[in-house]
């Protein structure tokens, strides 16, 4: 192969040449088998070793490759399932749009008590507590580790429901009558436990979206939710313009949180 030309007449800088090449080769799908190392593209582009670690570092931030140390960088794989950032959102429905089966495996569903999930609903801590743990699939594989509490007062029929493909808001509806109408969530980037890795069958090299949510009805706290999802399948997006700024996408549906989750 020869080598690929750069305009090396004093326009733009070699780095952010050799970056906007290889965006458009990754682009292209020409590196799905094998992403070149730093000496085979040095070779290639006639340029520094230096100028190819500026291009290749921006590809990182940018979240085209993946680079570790002493590893040769690798095309990041795309997300199977990307979810709209906002208030009212579905993942049950995000997962189904995307074309993937979904379905859950319950893993716990019962009544006790939890003292920090308590206080965390405003309740007193002896309060009994409907507690679910589904691992929720996205085709075949894994996508998130899904853990609720609810107050067993209200959210004891749900003991008889089946949430092997149903949402529980869907189920929360019919079962008592309760709408969540307000909600907040907080998203963070963590590493898995090796039991969650286990389970969800997350790659070595794989982080998570650690998500929080307290749900709330008619100004009254009625779901604490920690919901674990797999990073290497699931993005979030959000929009912006030079114009109005940074805006959060609503789900399509924003009606109700009745289909969320």
């Amino acid at each position: 192969m020869g080598v690929r030309r750069l305009d090396r007449n004093g326009g733009e800088s070699l780095w952010k040449q050799l970056q906007a090449d290889l965006v458009r080769r990754v682009r292209s799908g020409e590196f799905d088998a094998a992403f070149p190392g730093e000496l085979a593209l040095v070779e290639e582009y006639a340029v520094s070793r230096h100028t190819v670690r500026q291009a290749l570092g921006q590809l990182r931030t940018d979240g085209l490759i993946v680079a570790e140390r002493g590893r040769q960088p690798r095309v990041a794989a795309v997300p199977e399932i990307r979810q709209p950032m906002g208030a009212l959102y579905s993942l049950f429905s995000s997962v189904e749009e995307s074309g993937l089966p979904q379905r859950s495996a319950v893993r716990v569903l019962d009544v006790r008590a939890d003292g920090v999930i308590a206080a965390r609903l405003n309740l007193e801590e002896s309060i009994p507590l409907l507690y679910l743990e589904r691992l929720r699939y996205a085709g075949d594989e894994p996508l998130a580790l899904d853990r609720v509490w609810l107050p067993a007062a209200i959210a004891e029929p749900l003991l008889e429901a089946d949430f092997t493909h149903t949402s529980l808001y869907n189920e929360l509806a019919e079962r008592t009558g309760i709408n969540l109408d307000h909600g907040r969530e907080d998203i963070r980037a963590v590493n898995p436990t090796a039991a969650e890795r286990a389970l969800l069958h997350c790659p070595s090299d794989a982080a998570v979206f650690a998500i929080t949510r307290q749900g709330t009805a008619q100004n009254r706290p009625v779901e604490w939710r920690h919901t674990v999802v797999r990073g290497d399948r699931f993005a979030l997006s959000a929009e912006f313009s030079a114009n109005t700024g940074y805006r959060l996408t609503p789900a399509p549906n924003t009606t109700a949180l009745t289909q969320a989750w």
